[in-house]
């Protein structure tokens, strides 16, 4: 299973990336914007993607990778379940994440160093 280390691993790896609480639950952010909060009692992750990489990943398995059920899920705030997904996946889900928030500058380092591998 995923633990907040392995999150707090992958996120901070991205360039320019920092973790403050919010509402008392772990968040990692670019900027001022956030792209990611970790929900430990609840063993899950929200991230935030577009609509169509929602969609996507949804796709896959709805029961590991859904919408946010209300407001916040149709714009793009993504929940992943940590007990189900593959490392691999989170990987991907948390750098388009990143990359939705990230100033462009930034987002293209991630996205060229991720097709450079």
């Amino acid at each position: 299973m995923i633990d907040l280390n392995q999150i707090r691993e992958i996120a901070l790896s991205f360039p320019e990336t920092t973790e403050q609480p919010h509402f008392e639950k772990p968040s990692f952010k670019v900027g001022k914007k956030i792209f990611a909060t970790y929900n430990g009692p609840h063993n899950r992750i929200c991230v935030k993607l577009s609509l169509v990489d929602q969609g996507a990943f949804s796709s896959f398995d709805s029961s590991i990778i859904y919408p946010v059920p209300n407001m916040w899920g149709k714009q793009g705030w993504t929940l992943i379940m940590l007990d189900k997904v593959l490392e691999e996946t989170l990987v991907d889900a948390l750098a388009m994440a990143y990359c939705e928030v990230a100033p462009k500058k930034l987002a293209d380092l991630v996205k060229q160093s991720r097709y450079e591998e």
